[in-house]
């Protein structure tokens, strides 16, 4: 049956929508949808949301450009639905995690908003982001830049992609989301585990995700004892296989850690680090978290994956969770630093990669950066991102919308998004512009009067380079100018 024919009877099954529902704020809004319009997205469920389970419910999903079915601008699905995320449940915003279902709460996939043939979707609420939009604009960068070194069936994509929504629950206005597809099995194209017909489960693809900072295992450089028959271990999660935990699941990333360890002489991971790693992976994360400093995640926010620990062990790494970002802080204030690009060097593999410079690695980071700095990581490339996106917000009126609910829970908005967005601009000018000192490249002149949130704190040098922020430590020896004056600290 074609998905066509299969989301007709999926919406012919739900019952008609009544007049009362046409009066809800989702109804009003469906009403005006036109070409400006972000898709609207209705969850109905029939018990109160919880965190730890799903409840049974169906989503709506109205969208102009009819990217989910060409045939129509709405459907609908049955789907069950929780609340997602371990911090993020504190914020009256929160996320969502929804699978799709069919008539008999089995898995369905559907090609929702384009996105590809899944059935687990997220809704992000991005609650601390003061501009609803860095987790996303940095995936879209590194979905541009990192491809997984093999074939996987949706053109090598090593991230999420996603489309931003307006979200409704019960008719209700909930806000701005990003609706998005999740780092799986299916999408990293990891093999799948067999079960013989002994009933013996042999493991081959592995998805693990590191959840917290905890110990060396975090970084890689050590373990602690603990049990392998659950799906949490150390600083970890097992993604896939979750059905599976136990040391078949669990040695080959303790083996990683031994090999990356300090028990590992260096001529052995120099002979070595090849197996266990794609470097052009590492090249590219390392630059791409220092163009955007992605700030909190190596290896918290960070999967781990191999394809078929059965034919080889070498590890990919994908991001998560990127709202700690483009001047952005963890709690929704402001990051207001640039980076720090030997910030790797006490994790490994960088600690002997990068800080030894393993056969010319460094070189290699420089080369990657003279690649990118030019096109797509310049300072008029992302800014365009930004543009496109805060224009998507503004024209569908969605940006109003969520200032109108959410401003200043948990965090402060600013009615007029393009004074946010000029702070993110002037923010990354100037870590561009710091990367640039170090590893080559032609500076950026920012465009003047680009917000900044503590002018008055500002320090910078004779020829206009900025040193640092707020939160940094008083200057050196040396002239300064602060608070637009010169200043000579002695």
């Amino acid at each position: 049956m074609t998905f066509k024919g299969l989301s007709l009877i999926l919406f012919l099954t739900f019952p008609v929508l009544t007049a009362h529902a046409q009066e809800t704020d989702f109804g009003r809004l469906k009403e005006g949808l036109d070409a400006n319009s972000l898709p609207l997205v209705n969850i109905v469920t029939e018990s109160a949301l919880e965190n730890d389970s799903y409840v049974s419910g169906q989503i709506e999903i109205w969208d102009f450009q009819k990217r989910t079915d060409p045939a129509r601008r709405d459907v609908q699905f049955r789907c069950e639905v929780k609340y997602r995320g371990a911090s993020a449940m504190a914020y009256d915003k929160k996320s969502l995690a929804v699978k799709l279902v069919d008539s008999r709460g089995d898995d369905l996939d559907a090609n929702v908003l384009g996105i590809r043939e899944e059935n687990s979707w997220i809704l992000d609420a991005m609650a601390i982001d003061r501009i609803r939009m860095r987790n996303r604009l940095c995936f879209d960068i590194w979905n541009s830049m990192s491809h997984t070194p093999y074939d996987t069936g949706f053109d090598n994509r090593n991230g999420t992609d996603g489309v931003f929504v307006e979200l409704f629950l019960n008719g209700e206005y909930e806000g701005l989301y990003c609706l998005s597809d999740k780092v799986d099995r299916k999408l990293l194209g990891l093999k799948k585990a067999d079960k013989g017909t002994s009933g013996r489960v042999y493991i081959k693809g592995l998805l693990y995700k590191c959840t917290k900072w905890s110990g060396s295992s975090s970084y890689l450089t050590g373990y602690d004892t603990a049990p392998v028959n659950t799906t949490e271990w150390n600083a970890w999660e097992l993604q896939y296989p979750s059905d599976y935990p136990s040391d078949v699941t669990w040695q080959p990333l303790m083996d990683l850690i031994d090999f990356c360890s300090q028990e590992t002489t260096f001529a052995q991971f120099c002979d070595e680090y090849l197996n266990w790693f794609y470097v052009d992976n590492l090249v590219d994360y390392l630059v791409f978290t220092s163009a955007l400093n992605v700030d909190d995640n190596f290896y918290k926010n960070t999967f781990l994956s191999t394809v078929d620990i059965t034919k080889g062990h070498r590890y990919l790494i994908t991001p998560w969770d990127m709202d700690m970002s483009l001047g952005g802080n963890y709690d929704g204030d402001y990051n207001d630093v640039t980076a720090i690009l030997n910030r790797y060097d006490w994790r490994a593999p960088y600690d002997r990669l990068h800080l030894n410079n393993v056969d010319g690695f460094r070189k290699a980071v420089k080369d990657r950066w003279a690649e990118l700095s030019p096109t797509l990581l310049s300072p008029d490339s992302v800014f365009a991102r930004l543009d496109a996106y805060a224009s998507e917000f503004e024209k569908s009126g969605a940006w109003q919308r969520e200032y109108d609910r959410w401003n200043g829970n948990p965090v402060p908005l600013k009615e007029s998004l393009s004074q946010e967005i000029d702070y993110v601009k002037r923010w990354y000018a100037d870590n561009y512009n710091s990367i640039c000192r170090e590893w080559g490249g032609a500076s950026y002149t920012s465009a003047p009067g680009y917000y900044d949130p503590n002018p008055e704190r500002a320090i910078y040098l004779p020829d206009g380079r900025r040193v640092n922020s707020s939160r940094d430590a008083a200057p050196g020896k040396g002239l300064y100018i602060i608070d637009g004056k010169k200043i000579y600290n002695r």
